[in-house]
């Protein structure tokens, strides 16, 4: 279910759940196809403009480049090499996992549109991924400016799968 911030009078740039699942579901399914790329830490997003649905960028875990360097950070960093810092709210982030609390903050500091994920925090630690127990909806919870909403648990059981069967190190 969709949260917007706490206490916030301010409506989202959208509503994510307007925007019909099946579209939800192409969009973390290309997260989790860019996800393949990384075995061993199948965290994969995808950054997509609401308006029209075209790609805007791509990251895949590259924790061996850079320790903060999440799939949602590399989607980030790309967006920004692509497009420039700006027109945030017009997006929405597919990513594999729930972001962790450094994604979840980066990405309310963006100012993103919309964040939709498949795998929860939760889940992740019973399948043996250190996480932060934190999730998503209580860092925008404490961010009363942020006006984007969190949509959790799309497409769970391919994305859980995926974690499930994830290579070990």
């Amino acid at each position: 279910m969709p949260s917007a911030a706490a206490g916030s009078d301010v409506r989202p740039p959208f509503d994510l759940s307007a925007i019909p699942l099946p579209l939800h579901e192409q969009a973390i399914r290309l997260a989790i196809a860019a996800a393949r790329s990384n075995p061993f830490f199948p965290f994969g997003a995808v950054i997509v403009r609401a308006a029209d649905r075209e790609v805007m960028a791509t990251g895949v875990n590259n924790r061996s480049a850079n320790p903060s360097f999440h799939g949602e950070i590399v989607a980030i960093n790309d967006y920004v090499a692509r497009h420039g810092n700006r027109a945030w709210e017009k997006v929405i982030l597919y990513t594999t996992g729930e972001p962790c609390p450094m994604c979840m903050s980066t990405l309310v500091w963006t100012r993103v549109g919309g964040v939709v994920y498949g795998t929860s925090i939760e889940k992740l630690q019973q399948l043996g991924i250190e996480q932060i127990l934190l999730p998503a909806t209580a860092v925008i919870a404490a961010a009363p400016f942020y006006q984007g909403q969190v949509l959790g648990h799309v497409l769970d059981s391919e994305t859980d799968a995926l974690f499930a069967n994830r290579q070990r190190l």
